[in-house]
């Protein structure tokens, strides 16, 4: 897979060195001389993060860091599934990747045994930006609009689903126009292309078309509409309801009632180095004071304000991080072994059916796999969720 064909690959570097690590944090993390992470297109919010995460690996501990930015899910996960990139600062579709669905219902794919590291829940939200001049106030008013869809990436198509839902609105209600990334999709907007995408409210893109002739807003998705919630939360049972406190449509004066789910989600495969792992959630916490004011979103990432009880288990290297921070409950440890089972329940059942002989279509091994996952699924008394 060839993610950097027309693709800038930005090195953080510096002229000279900002801080200087202390003996006993060289001692403590060991990091090797580069990393390469994987994130979405330059200018996002996730790409800026691991951007100014890198700058401190570089200032305290001498590590280069390449950050590949990569249009979709499956080209942000290449790299770390062949082994050329060691972490990724993703969106939910390392969940869909772990329970091997949409895209990576796939006989290339299956479910990957993806572990978080770190993520970010901060003052931004995650929802869909609607092009001021269309009229449009409410999401329930989107139906025969202009939607953006980025071809390889069930995150944003999944998430667009999911948030129109609030309103009532099904894909089949909006005229969908696809993308070959995030970042041609918010130039969609930009040109007159569509109407309404998916971004966090503190995106380089979100901004681009903010400041644009078009105007941008995020509509209010009302806390106190449970019916609306429910329906987000049959197509995206990992968005929350979130006050957004800055961005676009958001002030801590007027906060806006709104969507979020951690992003960016720094993450790794289980099988990198635990000491690479380790090294890289502690070099995080401990050099959090050097980056959280660096680019927006990147305050999220205290780890005090983590949510170790979500829907992916965190690698047990970076766990090892978070109790000498003190960060690590008991409750915590529970709901990551179940985790950590369910992964395993699901690469158990992925190895089973490929031994099975699946059909050779893609739409039959797609359909065949996601029967075969359910039932494993209910058979170990977990939820598949996704049918």
């Amino acid at each position: 897979m060839n993610i950097g064909s027309g693709r800038p690959v930005v090195r953080v570097a510096m002229l000279s060195l900002m801080a200087v690590a202390t003996p006993s944090q060289a001692q403590d993390v060991k990091l090797p001389a580069s990393i390469t992470m994987t994130a979405y297109d330059t200018g996002s919010s996730g790409f800026n993060i691991a951007v100014a995460v890198g700058k401190v690996l570089k200032d305290k501990y001498k590590t280069d860091v390449r950050v590949l930015p990569a249009g979709n899910d499956v080209a942000r996960l290449g790299p770390l599934k062949a082994g050329r990139a060691q972490a990724s600062a993703m969106g939910i579709g390392s969940y869909f990747a772990q329970e091997g669905i949409f895209e990576f219902a796939s006989k290339e794919w299956g479910p990957q045994p993806v572990q978080m590291i770190l993520a970010s829940t901060d003052c931004n939200n995650i929802s869909i930006g609607v092009a001021k001049d269309i009229g449009v106030t409410e999401i329930k008013d989107l139906k025969g609009k202009r939607v953006g869809a980025v071809v390889g990436s069930p995150a944003l198509n999944t998430n667009m689903a999911a948030l129109l839902a609030f309103g009532g609105v099904s894909m089949a209600d909006v005229k969908i126009a696809e993308f070959a990334s995030y970042g041609a999709m918010w130039k969609g907007v930009l040109n007159n292309e569509i109407d309404v995408a998916v971004a966090s409210n503190i995106s380089g893109q979100a901004k681009e078309a903010d400041s644009s002739p078009r105007g941008l807003f995020y509509p209010v998705m009302s806390h106190s509409d449970e019916a609306g919630w429910a329906r987000v939360a049959k197509i995206g049972p990992y968005f929350a309801k979130h006050k957004s406190t800055c961005g676009i449509s958001a002030s801590k004066e007027k906060p806006l009632e709104t969507s979020a789910y951690p992003y960016p989600i720094f993450m790794a495969y289980a099988s990198v180095a635990d000491e690479t792992v380790y090294g890289l959630a502690k070099a995080m916490v401990d050099g959090y004071a050097d980056y959280k004011d660096a680019v927006p979103g990147a305050s999220g990432l205290d780890v005090k304000a983590q949510n170790f009880q979500w829907v992916l288990p965190v690698h047990p290297a970076a766990v090892k991080a978070f109790k000498a921070a003190g960060a690590w409950k008991d409750a915590d440890e529970a709901h990551n072994q179940k985790m950590i089972a369910r992964q395993k329940a699901l690469t158990e059942a992925w190895t089973g059916f490929q031994k099975a002989s699946p059909p050779e279509d893609a739409d039959a091994f797609r359909k065949a796999w996601m029967a075969a996952r359910k039932a494993a699924l209910l058979k170990a008394g977990m939820d598949p969720i996704f049918e």
